[in-house]
């Protein structure tokens, strides 16, 4: 897992102290002009515009060719737009800049590539105690009660959780409504339909699925867990397994609900594989601005 980082990636080689910053890769020559550069890319692949992210890593690359992240970022993002010779020359420097930066964007890669082809699953994984069943939240009504697509995720996890009744069970998702967590929200309804409480384990900070990711790993370890099955609705269980992954998860099993099965059964389109990159490089924690 990447989180934290080890201080020695935190700069690379140049007169910056390693001390002043909080960040993995940051430029060896940091300067306002390739700040600007990297938060312009940032933009654009949040807004979805690729090419022109990837444009403004050329020229901060060419201003700075040991800047670690900006190298990880158009290894990733010529990766979605299968410019092979631009991601192996991208990789190849990073390579020489930042070695466990470069072996963590080939996880993000692994990670993309299991998540592209995982289907939705309804089917619940024999699995046992060192493996864990992380349920994913979803935002609660104003009043805190479960909305629809949370039960549905629910039903699927009390099936997981009947077919595995030795397995730990994270529940994560925070966004508190009226008092009550999405974690919390879904620990009553498990506990309340026969699931022990002492089987589950509520990580009730997360309010996202990167943020899901990242701290459900922890916590997964906390317990003694070294995989997980995911447990999520249809429509998001690939940038979910992606998150995981890269977070520091094996994931063995992906586990959705019924509904809206069918629709994402078909490989995600392109906007969804972007969601899918996107979330990636933000659970790899590479800076979202400077």
């Amino acid at each position: 897992m990447r989180f934290p980082r080890q201080a020695k990636t935190l700069l690379a080689a140049g007169c910056v102290a390693v001390a002043l910053s909080g960040l993995a890769g940051a430029p060896a020559q940091a300067s306002p002009e390739t700040d600007a550069l990297y938060n312009s890319a940032q933009h654009h692949f949040t807004s979805g515009d690729p090419a022109a992210g990837r444009a403004d890593l050329r020229a901060l690359i060419g201003m700075d060719p040991t800047d670690a992240e900006a190298l990880a970022l158009q290894a990733i993002w010529s990766h979605f737009d299968n410019d092979l010779l631009a991601m192996h020359d991208a990789m190849h420097r990073l390579r020489a800049v930042d070695p466990e930066l470069a072996a963590g964007t080939d996880n993000v890669f692994r990670a993309i590539g299991a998540a592209v082809g995982t289907l939705p699953n309804p089917l619940p994984a024999l699995i046992g105690p060192q493996t864990g069943i992380v349920v994913l939240g979803y935002g609660l009504l104003p009043d805190g009660a479960l909305r629809p697509e949370l039960v549905n995720r629910l039903t699927a996890a009390w099936i997981q959780a009947v077919a595995a009744p030795f397995s730990p069970i994270v529940l994560t998702g925070g966004n508190p409504q009226n008092g009550i967590t999405e974690a919390e929200a879904m620990r009553h309804w498990l506990v309340g339909r026969g699931i022990p409480a002492s089987r589950i384990h509520v990580e009730n900070r997360a309010g996202s699925t990167v943020q899901n990711a990242l701290f459900s790993t922890q916590l997964l370890r906390n317990v003694g867990a070294h995989s997980a099955v995911v447990v999520t609705s249809p429509n998001h269980i690939r940038r979910a397994v992606a998150d995981f992954i890269v977070a520091g998860t094996h994931v063995v099993g992906a586990m959705t609900s019924l509904e809206q099965l069918v629709s994402q059964l078909p490989p995600p389109a392109r906007s969804s594989q972007r969601g899918i990159y996107l979330d990636a490089t933000r659970t790899f924690q590479l800076s979202t601005s400077r």
